[in-house]
């Protein structure tokens, strides 16, 4: 009875290992076919929250081992734009793992490409979406005037603040600006459009962007307060676009219970989730939640948080994961 009972439980954790392999084998066979063609897409740079996995100072379970062993996938919030018929590139926000995301960026291209974007595009001044910039100063590579799209009070901080404000003087970046809902065009394929949302604007102000391609808009939203100080709504917004990258930066409120959340307001997931609960799944699989704290269970694709709102519809964006436009 003992023999068979340990080949039964074999025969389990192998079937299991292979249904684990199977969709990472899958997206990465989808990759190298999207990235091989000529067709626009969008590529997941980093799905963490602005400080990183592990956190400064966390003694907790979700850190604690990270801190030995760390795993590469953990990077904070970016996202690429790729258009291989113009062999150009973009990316959105320049995070703390600037330098790996923008290296990366340029291997998944697969074309002939300089080491740095034809532009960055930036949703507002918190960490985790802008200090990546300083990799372009003279300290490291020292580049030549990147094109950094900011609206008017990000362009702002830029110029009147150091380091960055160096930057700007010795010509490692040129700012230009963006408007809200005025649609930028990247390329004859692809346009983007940023729009305002609510948020701690302490030095500038927040946005989204609306990225639109020859087949499908996606929306990408990584920080915003909670979805009812937003002059729009939700709902109506994800029924406009095939796909959404939103904030999903915490679970529930269990996670932030020794912090104000007042401080650091952020629709929780349960509360993005419970929002669509009367639409039909077709419409939540459009949601994939990005930018989640190192507390957050969707960090772990194998939690019961993640289960159960792959069960609804939802998911979260992946690092690496290419999405077509």
């Amino acid at each position: 009875m003992k023999i068979l009972k340990s080949i039964i439980q074999f025969c389990l954790l192998t079937i299991t290992k292979i249904l684990l392999i199977i969709p990472i084998l899958f997206n990465t066979i989808l990759g190298q076919e999207i990235t091989s063609s000529k067709a626009p897409y969008l590529v997941i740079l980093g799905n963490v929250q602005d400080a990183g996995s592990p956190h400064m100072g966390c003694e907790k379970a979700c850190c604690k081992e990270l801190f030995k062993t760390p795993d590469p996938s953990r990077k904070v919030v970016s996202i690429g734009i790729v258009d291989p018929n113009n062999k150009k590139y973009w990316m959105i926000e320049a995070s703390p793992d600037f330098s790996t995301q923008s290296r990366l960026l340029k291997d998944i291209s697969n074309f002939e490409h300089s080491k740095t974007p034809d532009g960055i595009f930036l949703t507002h001044a918190h960490i985790g979406h802008y200090s990546g910039l300083m990799y372009l100063g003279k300290e490291s590579f020292n580049s030549d005037n990147v094109p950094v799209y900011a609206m008017t009070r990000m362009k702002g901080f830029l110029i009147q603040n150091g380091p960055w404000s160096q930057l700007f003087k010795l010509e490692n970046i040129k700012i230009n600006n963006i408007d809200h809902e005025k649609i930028f065009s990247l390329s004859n394929k692809i346009t983007i459009t940023p729009f305002l949302v609510p948020h701690r604007d302490e030095f500038s102000e927040t946005v989204g962007f609306k990225i639109k391609g020859p087949n499908k808009s996606i929306l990408f939203i990584p920080d915003i307060d909670k979805w009812g100080k937003w002059n729009k709504s939700l709902l109506t917004e994800i029924k406009k676009v095939d796909l959404a990258l939103v904030d999903g930066t915490f679970y529930d409120a269990e996670e932030v219970n020794h912090r104000d959340i007042s401080e650091i307001p952020h629709p929780f997931v349960v509360e993005t989730i419970e929002l669509f609960k009367s639409e039909k799944k077709k419409l939540k699989s459009k949601i994939k939640f990005i930018h989640l704290n190192h507390t957050n269970p969707l960090l772990n694709d194998n939690s019961n948080a993640t289960k159960k709102i792959n069960e609804q519809g939802f998911s979260v964006a992946h690092f690496k994961e290419i999405i077509t436009l």
